[in-house]
């Protein structure tokens, strides 16, 4: 196994879990199988990461656009969640995992949210990496709703026009309190964000993958470190300002 630099990880690690489906078709199985087999590779993922001292860890798990897919997936998918989040909650609480979602609870089935609560109850209190996962999430919705909070705020007299600016508006948004991503994983090859942490992701680091989400491991998981801790982050600085930086 190839070594990565600890003192270099990504703070935060955000993945688009893309692939499921395709990786279900090419052996002639039912999507509903591809989906149960990349259940399997977020409970890995997981693991892994804190093992490593990944501190955040956010999983883009089901869209807004997903409530178009057929009934029967949609359905299956949601007992999926249900079922293997009562079945990592001990597992979570014992490795010091704080769990949180972001995206739009209300629209998942009652019993979804009700396990949700649950984990985030019991795992509120954990101080180890924070494992977010994005649930009826859109990128575009969560800055359409933390304009719409600051408007109210706005006209309750809270705050002034004045006041809106970067981190007042960060403070409105679904991941709140959560460093911007580091590092942004997108397995199947597929170019694109696909509507996930649009603001969030102005500096991130994207590492796109040909491996199908079920197939993701470790080894996967640490090639993508390893090509992270290659790059020269600037954020808009040329890379003589970050020498200089470096050097003070």
């Amino acid at each position: 196994m190839k070594r990565i630099i600890e003192d270099k990880l990504p703070r935060h690690v955000a993945i688009i879990m893309d692939g499921n489906g395709r990786w279900a078709q090419k052996r002639h199985l039912s999507r509903i199988r591809g989906h149960r087999r990349g259940v399997e590779a977020v409970r890995d993922i997981m693991r892994f990461s804190r093992e490593i001292g990944i501190n955040y860890l956010t999983l883009y798990a089901f869209s807004k656009e997903n409530w178009n897919r057929p009934d029967m997936e949609v359905r299956a998918l949601m007992k999926f969640l249900e079922v293997h989040l009562k079945r990592e909650a001990k597992s979570m609480v014992n490795n010091n995992i704080k769990f949180r979602v972001i995206g739009n609870t209300m629209e998942l089935p009652k019993g979804v949210r009700k396990v949700i609560a649950d984990v985030e109850r019991m795992t509120d209190k954990n101080s180890g990496m924070v494992l977010q996962l994005a649930l009826s999430y859109s990128g575009r919705w969560e800055l359409v709703e933390a304009a719409r909070a600051i408007a109210v705020d706005v006209a309750e007299g809270k705050i002034s026009i004045e006041d809106i600016n970067e981190k007042s508006y960060a403070e409105h948004l679904y991941t709140a309190g959560i460093p911007d991503p580091d590092l942004l994983i997108r397995t199947s090859g597929e170019m694109r964000i696909s509507n996930f942490l649009l603001w969030q992701l102005a500096y991130t680091e994207i590492y796109v993958t040909d491996v199908l989400w079920p197939d993701f491991t470790r080894e996967d998981m640490i090639e993508a470190l390893l090509d992270y801790q290659k790059r020269e982050r600037r954020f808009g600085l040329t890379g003589e300002q970050m020498v200089v930086g470096d050097l003070n």
